[in-house]
């Protein structure tokens, strides 16, 4: 069954390619959805997929970015299946 995420990570997320990171990960896993900078220097992620893709998914961004993060807030939510791909939002 499909699911969305809502993720918002803190930390040095910005000026390190930290979107470009996720947008890559997204499309070698077939992930849909989002990623945004945010203005109070958080970075916002909307993604949609398979609940075990998703977990796969937040595990490697962990996994490649975990020296940047230092919070993350996910919340889940029903997909609305309203994506086509994954994109970097400005």
């Amino acid at each position: 069954m499909k699911k969305r995420i809502n993720a918002c990570y803190t930390g040095r997320v910005q000026g390190v390619g930290f979107r470009f990171t996720v947008r890559e990960i997204s499309d070698s896993l077939g992930i849909t959805g989002w990623v945004k900078n945010l203005k109070d220097g958080r970075v916002e992620i909307v993604a949609e997929a398979e609940e075990g893709l998703l977990h796969q998914f937040l595990t490697k961004i962990n996994e490649y970015l975990s020296n940047y993060i230092t919070d993350t807030e996910i919340t889940w939510h029903k997909a609305t299946q309203e994506f086509n791909g994954f994109t970097i939002r400005f």
